[in-house]
């Protein structure tokens, strides 16, 4: 069953290359907002996002008078402006830990991502960060044996934050492999990707990555 489209007057200014504009995109799909997504190129980014945003930086939504320019504001704003189907946890410890798995996730893999993708780093040094980034990723394979979500019975905002990730992995050189131990999160990756939001989301780029 297709997702009914909510109607909005948003702006979201998106690099479609970026994991973090992914993440907003993947929000807004789950929601079923129609949006006007502009499609950026960072290295030259149009007039009018400068006069919106005084870090000229990307994503940018744009919300009637409401400008937001940190993904993770933007994932929380559409997940109380459209609370249908929910991302974030009812209850306020849920709520703490998501908000925790988040943090944990931008340090311990998205900066990562993001050096890989920015190229930082001689060719031994990608290598290393490569291999840290697989070596953190399968660790966590058995936790998805227990639940089909990220810690969670159903999708969340967390497995929004992850799904660009993995998403990436392909591009970024980084093999999961296919032994018994990393299965869990190869079906989990696999139920992810199956998703109507995550296809829907996905930029031109970023349907090259894999």
């Amino acid at each position: 069953m297709g997702v009914v489209a909510k109607r909005s007057s948003m702006i979201f200014y998106s690099d479609g290359s970026s994991q973090y504009s992914h993440r907003v995109r993947i929000v807004l799909a789950e929601k079923g907002v129609t949006v006007e997504t502009i499609n950026v190129d960072p290295a030259n980014p149009p007039e009018d996002l400068s006069s919106l945003n005084p870090y000229n930086s990307l994503p940018t939504l744009v919300d009637r008078d409401l400008v937001l320019y940190e993904a993770n504001i933007m994932m929380e704003y559409l997940d109380e402006r459209f609370p249908h189907p929910p991302l974030f946890p009812v209850y306020p410890v849920a709520r703490a830990q998501s908000r925790l798995w988040m943090y944990r996730i931008q340090r311990d893999w998205c900066a990562v991502v993001d050096d890989l993708t920015a190229g930082k780093g001689s060719a031994a040094q990608q290598e290393k960060m490569r291999k840290e980034l697989r070596e953190s990723l399968t660790s966590i394979a058995p936790i998805f044996a227990e639940k089909p979500f990220f810690m969670s019975d159903e999708f969340t905002i967390v497995d929004c934050c992850v799904a660009p990730i993995l998403w990436r992995l392909p591009a970024l050189g980084v093999e999961l492999g296919n032994h018994k131990a990393v299965q869990p999160l190869l079906q989990y990756r696999a139920r992810l990707f199956s998703r109507d939001s995550i296809r829907s989301s996905l930029s031109d780029q970023e349907k090259e990555m894999v």
